[in-house]
């Protein structure tokens, strides 16, 4: 197992939140500033297909997402949390910035060149590339980070409201992250439509500068986590220990002859994924100094170590049923060319950006968050005289739900979009603006935000609470990898409709002239796969069993003069008999 040590409690603490959240605000408003507008730069100045479009910016997500996944096994293994942040903000986040900066320098001197010298425009469109790339990986020593390290500095098992002062943290700190959103969606891009791409990427890298300073000046404050065994090693480990004992018996979990420490509440393995226990059956005394200890971890791991692992494979299912979710969400350049074509005037004068309708989805998301934490939990605690807590599993299923209502509603809009450009004659003009405010796009934007507010807070908070601390950063990781695989996933699905609904010349649903593709098809493909998955969740939920909330809550009714590891292996139980569903290899 991998084991930290904690400097001293007086670190830490509510006096460093404002430099932690302050610094993943400002790294949000820097990256997600360039997302909005990106598909009609795209279309407009590299004269780019929706559908390639769409699917650069797919991939282009799925790197950014993907990136904290190593960032994650970085610090939790080998680095640090801390060092990796200093690594992503000081080096590559930075660097990313620049490389922005640069691609709207040249844009701005040489906005033209492509119709002189295609070579030109491959030099362009090189320094837009490199510019995703660095990105991503400025993403990636930031975002795996920043949420776990931050739960690390008020997180204190000895505070008797240390788990009503972790749900209020992530509350919040989502909807930090979500207003800086907002303002990349709403200020930025403003700055873009209006003062070019130059200034709209200077003033990005400007607040990562004053990010990385404010992170780096409260450093002597934050509490760190000395990594002393990478926890890539212990899972390979237990891999390896477990193949090489395959043709070993399965001992019964209630026998002697597990490995464990003495200090640990595992010192028996779980029966779930139970080929994986053979890493931990002692077969014979030497295998131990006479410190008690594995002479050769290559032959004999913990049952910490092997309850780690399991906590990783465990949650995989439940994981992967919220991809669906990121996929939908991740469909924001059919809106933004949707927006570009209606009635977006608020009042006589003033014009919303196309692409800052985002902006809704922020602001419900970020909204919700304040009504639940300050408003909803409070006062139906106070109704029932007793703390009211809404499940983890539960909050995740609620945003499934409402994101499924979300692509139906984009489905219906867009029909009656499409449905007014044909009667009105736009059908060959894409340019045109159809008589039908945008507006009406509001309330998918609104569904997005809930879903979000339900399901991605929810998973974060679950990941969290189900794993190990030596975990946290692949904790608080997972929801980003599921947002990667959902870009690259969206893109299969958007080249698959595409190659299935085009036929010879003729453009298929997702046609460069919007009004004559079937943008609200394809959106219907969406809903009936949300559907399907909602049973998937339920299954998936069901077979998991208790989580950590749902056992603290159980735990209340019981007395407090039970043994508490004994406690967790009771409630552990009901896990096991149901996840045997996905452990039946043989043993």
């Amino acid at each position: 197992m991998e084991e930290m040590n904690q400097e001293t409690r007086k670190k830490g603490g509510l006096v460093t939140m404002p430099f932690i959240i302050a610094n993943e605000a400002f790294e949000k408003v820097a990256s997600y500033g360039l997302v909005p507008n990106m598909i009609l730069y795209l279309m407009s100045d590299y004269k780019i297909s929706v559908a390639k479009g769409t699917n650069i910016l797919f991939l282009w997500t799925a790197a950014s997402n993907f990136a904290p996944v190593l960032g994650a096994f970085l610090s939790d293994s080998y680095l640090g949390r801390c060092s990796v942040m200093d690594t992503g903000e000081g080096s590559l986040a930075m660097a990313n910035n620049n490389g922005s900066t640069l691609q709207g320098h040249l844009l701005r001197n040489f906005p033209k060149v492509y119709e002189i010298c295609e070579q030109a425009l491959a030099l362009s469109f090189a320094f837009l590339i490199f510019a995703f790339i660095f990105i991503s990986m400025g993403s990636g020593g930031v975002r795996p980070c920043s949420l776990a390290f931050g739960a690390e500095q008020i997180d204190n098992k000895n505070n008797v409201n240390n788990d009503r002062a972790l749900e209020s943290f992530f509350g919040w700190y989502y909807a930090a992250g979500a207003t800086a959103v907002l303002i990349a969606f709403t200020g930025i891009v403003y700055i873009q439509d209006h003062a070019g791409w130059r200034i709209g990427f200077g003033i990005p890298a400007i607040l990562m500068l004053l990010s990385t300073l404010l992170f780096f000046v409260a450093s002597k404050l934050y509490v760190k986590m000395k990594v002393k065994k990478s926890l890539f090693t212990s899972f390979l480990q237990v891999i390896v220990v477990a193949y090489k004992n395959r043709k070993l018996p399965t001992k019964s979990p209630n026998a002697d002859g597990w490995y464990y420490h003495k200090d640990s509440l595992d010192s028996l393995p779980t029966k779930r994924l139970r080929f994986l226990n053979k890493a931990c059956i002692i077969q014979n005394q030497k295998d131990l100094t006479s410190d008690g200890i594995a002479t050769d971890p290559w032959s004999l791991c913990t049952v910490e170590q092997v309850e780690e692992l399991k906590a990783l494979i465990r949650v995989l299912p439940l994981w992967s049923s919220g991809i669906m979710m990121s996929i939908n969400v991740s469909q924001s350049s059919f809106p933004v060319i949707q927006a570009s074509t209606m009635d977006r005037h608020m009042g006589s004068s003033f014009q919303i950006p196309a692409g800052s309708f985002a902006f809704f989805t922020i602001a419900v998301l970020a909204l919700w968050v304040v009504l639940y934490d300050r408003v909803i939990i409070p006062f139906a605690s106070k109704i029932r005289g007793k703390p009211v807590h809404i499940s983890v599993k539960l909050r995740m299923g609620i945003g499934l739900v409402i994101s499924t209502m979300a692509v139906v509603v984009s489905a219906i809009v867009e029909r009656a979009r499409r449905k007014q450009a044909i009667q009105q004659g736009l059908a060959n003009n894409p340019q045109a603006v159809v008589a039908m405010s945008a507006m009406w796009l509001i309330p998918q934007y609104c569904l997005h935000g809930l879903a979000e507010a339900f399901s991605a807070i929810g998973q974060n908070e679950f990941y969290y609470s189900e794993f190990p601390k030596s975990m946290s950063s692949i904790a608080a990781s997972l929801f980003l990898l599921g947002m990667a695989f959902a870009n690259l996933l969206a893109s299969l699905i958007l080249s698959t409709v595409e190659n299935v609904t085009k036929k010879g010349d003729k453009e298929g649903w997702i046609a460069t002239n919007i009004n004559q593709g079937r943008y609200d098809s394809y959106y219907w493909v969406l809903a009936i796969m949300s559907f399907v998955n909602l049973f998937y969740y339920l299954f998936c939920s069901w077979a998991y069993g208790p989580c950590a909330d749902e056992m603290v809550k159980n735990d209340t009714k019981t007395s407090s003069s039970k043994d508490p590891s004994e406690e967790l292996r009771r409630a552990r139980s009901v896990a096991d008999e149901r996840t045997s569903l996905f452990s039946s290899l043989p043993s």
